[in-house]
């Protein structure tokens, strides 16, 4: 009876741990085996996956754009790093 509750807590601190909002995960009990919601299911997550590439993309832009941003501001203000020539002075 104490390794009945014993499983059943545990099952659940894994299910908040792998799933902290409380969905229900597809596949975590027994598998899906109809290849029409498999089909569906890769359809949403390539969706997924091509918005979240678009948001990357537009963070690099952003990081760049403030990297360039700065380097003007600090050639403008004097602060560049001064490029030292080597020419044995």
């Amino acid at each position: 009876m104490a390794d009945d509750h014993w499983s059943k807590d545990m099952l659940e601190f894994m299910q908040k741990m792998w799933n902290p909002m409380g969905f229900p995960l597809p596949g975590m009990i027994a598998p899906t085996v109809d290849p029409e919601e498999i089909d569906r299911k890769l359809a949403e997550l390539r969706s997924v996956e091509s918005w979240l590439r678009m948001n990357l993309a537009f963070v690099e832009m952003t990081v760049k754009t403030l990297e360039m941003q700065k380097s003007a501001l600090e050639t403008l203000s004097g602060k560049a790093p001064e490029t030292r020539r080597d020419d044995g002075k």
